[in-house]
């Protein structure tokens, strides 16, 4: 049976007050956006509502308040995709409970309306040294700052994602939690402050934030029933939780050289990895990252079982599931990532006061220093205690997937996916050390099957209008993006000007896919090509020096409507690429400090400055 394009509209039973032409363009308008788009054009058409309208219909008023009441909003700032994920398993939690919800990214959300919000879940990532996630930069500021009204209708939570190994852990929720509490705002639950083994916070957190959201919110009678012209689409087969043995086809050296010259240390090693999505169902965007799960190395986990004298063999119970040890250590649990809890356990099994110590107030720079140099085997051969399986196993935080950019588009590689990996390998003093997924990508060979799944990154996507300009920011392995997202530009036909600024420490080792930019260049894929090799003369120089040298011509393509990317290490080279866009914007369009920063502001909030750190 078919159905015009009016038809859901004129089909309800509320009687409206457009004419027929005005129904039929709204259901044009309307086709095909998703919860998130229905809900700002919403917030939207109320904004010009009161703006335009003096009086309002007697009808429209109590339907208002009943929305603002009796709705649960939730809002997700996500850096890597763990906020948006827990974010929208509450939303359909909370959808099957017949609860009405909403789910909106920070940075879709109208602040105009929190002064009238009535149940509101934040969920929160920080990322960095206490910093927000770009798409929530906006919203934390507008909280935090002068503006930010009176509450005292707001019920809240907040759920906080973060990294116990810097210094700032859950910074950002944190300051929200109790921001929100100043304003007047009252708590519904305490703020789950979750670490990177998140599930095991954010699972019960979730199910509190659920059962308070069912005694806040009772479900009403839909004020009228629209069937869809279109089916929803189905769930994908593979996910995060259900990953695709992807077929290993490629795993080739880009960089293999000693790692500097008059130290010693393994070769610096970084791969162009090319994996078969064929037959998963698996899509992705150029921005998407890949998600791999991960296994111990082996010989790794002899060292641990060896150096505690525990046999491998022992089935170990825990959280409702009975593994063998060496399993347990292989495939579920954190071996080369050190965390704060791990410590604190260590710390009480070896009774050791040097570790209490680095646990204590104060001592947060420090402990962030042993997070980031030893994994669980040096402090477990240096701190000797006696451990069961099921305490290590108990300890040791749970396995989580790592994330590469992708470094390729599907219109032009079909069913494969294309990363760029460097390495991680070292000696630390004690031993060679890995990266647990690096080093997998490292070892495996071509025909080899691999755990993957996509991680959709929405905030990085190239413009709709391919006629605008984009220029990319890429050191190191930060480039990967932007070898997908010029592959789509040229699949596409996009005329708009494509600049790359990409940066390493040698021109004759470390330029990553030269002959792919420069025959880009030849072609006239790329338009515009600066690199920044920093230890090939005296000073070094970085691709922040480069913004800054053409900064006239930054500042010239960003008032034409260019987009802007960057990519790459968020610890220090985002920082600094951020200060250098800072001070070309304020030289070069003749700004103060304070206008460039509220520039750059808004090129964020259009969708034009866009940031994949890591």
């Amino acid at each position: 049976m078919s159905a015009s394009p009016a038809s859901p509209l004129a089909s309800t039973s509320l009687g409206s007050p457009l004419p027929e032409d005005r129904l039929v363009a709204l259901a044009h308008v309307t086709d095909g956006l998703n919860a998130n788009g229905l809900w700002w054009l919403s917030g939207y058409a109320a904004g010009l509502a009161s703006r335009t309208a003096t009086t309002v219909p007697a009808t429209a008023l109590p339907a208002a308040e009943a929305q603002a009441a009796g709705r649960l909003t939730i809002v997700y700032g996500s850096q890597t995709g763990n906020a948006k994920r827990l974010a929208e398993q509450l939303a359909r939690q909370s959808e099957a409970a017949g609860l009405p919800v909403r789910l909106l990214r920070a940075d879709t959300y109208p602040t105009r309306e929190l002064k009238d919000e009535r149940n509101l879940y934040l969920v929160i990532s920080t990322q960095g040294d206490g910093d927000p996630p770009d798409d929530a930069r906006a919203l934390v500021e507008f909280i935090a700052g002068k503006r930010a009204p009176q509450l005292k209708q707001l019920r809240y939570a907040v759920l906080a994602l973060g990294d116990s190994s810097y210094p700032q852990f859950c910074a950002i929720g944190q300051k929200l939690d109790e921001r929100l509490a100043e304003l007047g705002a009252t708590r519904l639950l305490p703020r789950g402050d979750a670490d990177l083994d998140i599930e095991t916070i954010a699972t019960p957190w979730l199910a509190q934030a659920l059962a308070k959201a069912r005694d806040a919110l009772k479900p009403s009678a839909p004020l009228a029933t629209v069937t869809p012209l279109r089916p929803l689409p189905a769930a994908p087969a593979h996910g995060r939780d259900a990953p695709f043995a992807a077929e290993l086809l490629l795993n080739q050296r880009l960089v293999s050289r000693a790692s500097s010259v008059g130290r010693p240390g393994p070769d610096k090693d970084v791969r162009h990895v090319e994996l078969s999505l064929e037959g998963s169902g698996l899509h992705y965007e150029p921005g998407d990252a890949l998600g791999l799960w991960p296994s111990n190395p082996p010989a790794l986990v002899e060292q641990v079982l060896s150096t505690l004298q525990l046999d491998g063999d022992d089935e170990i119970s825990h959280g409702g599931q009975t593994l063998p040890l060496r399993q347990w250590l292989g495939n579920k649990r954190e071996l080369t990532r050190l965390a704060r809890p791990f410590v604190a356990s260590l710390a009480a099994q070896a009774r050791s006061d040097e570790l209490n110590g680095l646990l204590a107030p104060g001592q947060q720079a420090n402990l962030s220093r042993l997070l980031g140099e030893q994994q669980v085997i040096d402090l477990l051969s240096q701190y000797r205690a006696d451990w069961s399986g099921e305490e290590l196993v108990a300890a040791l935080r749970p396995l989580t997937p790592r994330l590469y950019s992708i470094a390729s588009s599907q219109k032009h590689v079909g069913e494969e996916v294309h990363l760029t990996v460097a390495h991680v390998e070292y000696d630390n003093g004690q031993g060679t050390r890995w990266g647990a997924a690096s080093h997998q990508f490292a070892v495996s060979a071509e025909g080899e099957r691999l755990p993957v799944f996509v991680e959709h990154n929405e905030r990085f996507r190239l413009p709709a209008d391919a006629s605008r300009d984009v220029i990319m920011i890429g050191p190191g392995t930060g480039v990967a993006p932007f070898r997908g997202f010029l592959q789509e530009r040229a699949a596409i036909a996009a005329t708009g000007r494509n600049w790359l600024l990409f940066g390493n420490p040698h021109f004759r080792t470390d330029f990553l896919y030269q002959v792919e930019w420069q025959q880009a260049l030849k072609d006239g894929r790329l338009q515009r090509l600066d690199l920044a090799f920093s230890r090939d003369q005296q000073h070094k120089v970085y691709v922040q020096h480069r913004l800054r040298e053409q900064g006239r011509e930054l500042f010239d393509w960003l008032e034409s409507g260019a987009h802007l990317y960057v990519c790459g290490d968020a610890t220090r080279m985002a920082r600094d690429v951020h200060a250098a866009l800072l001070e070309a914007i304020a030289e070069h369009g003749a700004k103060s400090a304070d206008d460039a920063v509220d520039y750059l502001n808004d090129l964020q909030q259009q969708g034009r400055y866009a940031r994949d750190v890591y």
